[in-house]
């Protein structure tokens, strides 16, 4: 194949043979400059945009460390939280644990239970298995147990305040129930029953006991209670009665003077009067009525004296 070039000026006529070695060398030549160019500037622009990516990866990976970071510190302030709170219940408990063993303690006293059958400043005895396969506490089952110790503590105070109350009335029963005797000087000069009357001598029913002493003799309550009558009355005298409730009372007749009033609430053991002689008397006494819903008992079965 040929290719014909014309002259302009000279009109001369030239022929360039295309498979001349030569000009098929210069052609290859030619193809090689132009590939090679554009591998190079490929090469080039395939560096920039390797050095670009690496920075960019650079930069994501030191954001996420960033990130991660604080969600670890977000974990370790939420993790102490929940201990702190742990810390300030298990505190809450203990307290409760003290308070619990003094009241045992108090109510062992007030019980007079046995040395040792209650003693609330050992721990008590335990048991449980041999076998060492358990697993290591986690903080969602150490929650599970503190409520549950929690729940046990509140049971017990729960018990234990019931078992105060019932303690506590039944001291209170024993401080209304009539016991023991009304006057510390004197001596039984008359019982409850049939008696020749002193001023009639006839046979009469004496409802009461009587203490003779030296008059000014202190008298007092047997058992804690409501004074319902302060005063004159016929027959008795100066007289004091007090209710103790379960429809029990309680009189004092012949009195001298009289140291409480009508509303006053009375202790066990509380003066009320001084002894003397008003009244149908013939001296210094104390006349002294029992009385079971409204009927007068024998005073002896509370005193706890015999004929």
């Amino acid at each position: 194949m040929n290719v014909i070039f014309v002259g302009r000026k000279t009109g001369r006529v030239k022929q360039l043979d295309l498979r001349h070695p030569v000009v098929v060398g210069a052609a290859a030549l030619l193809v090689l400059a132009i590939v090679g160019g554009a591998f190079s500037i490929g090469m080039g622009l395939g560096s920039r945009n390797r050095s670009t990516n690496v920075v960019d990866q650079l930069g994501g990976w030191s954001a996420e460390l960033v990130r991660e970071r604080a969600q670890i510190d977000d974990v370790r302030r939420i993790l102490q939280e929940k201990v702190n709170a742990l810390a300030m219940r298990v505190g809450q408990m203990n307290a409760n644990v003290i308070r619990l063993d003094a009241l045992g303690k108090r109510l062992t006293r007030m019980a007079k239970l046995d040395d040792g059958e209650f003693n609330f400043g050992t721990p008590p005895a335990l048991g449980g298995s041999d076998t060492l396969d358990g697993q290591p506490a986690q903080i969602p089952d150490l929650t599970a147990m503190v409520d549950d110790l929690q729940t046990q503590l509140l049971s017990r105070e729960q018990q234990l305040g019931v078992l105060e109350n019932m303690i506590l009335s039944r001291e209170l029963n024993k401080q209304v129930y009539p016991e023991g005797r009304p006057v510390q000087d004197g001596f039984i000069s008359s019982y409850f029953g049939r008696r020749a009357d002193p001023f009639t001598g006839y046979l009469a029913v004496h409802k009461g006991l009587d203490f003779a002493g030296p008059a000014g003799s202190k008298v007092s309550s047997v058992a804690a209670g409501l004074v319902t009558f302060a005063g004159e009355r016929a027959g008795f005298g100066q007289m004091v009665e007090i209710n103790h409730g379960n429809g029990l009372a309680t009189r004092y007749c012949h009195n001298e003077k009289i140291l409480v009033k009508q509303g006053d609430m009375v202790g066990k053991g509380q003066e009320v009067a001084l002894m003397g002689s008003t009244g149908h008397s013939t001296g210094p006494h104390l006349h002294f009525e029992v009385l079971k819903d409204g009927a007068q008992v024998d005073p002896l079965r509370f005193i706890g004296e015999e004929r």
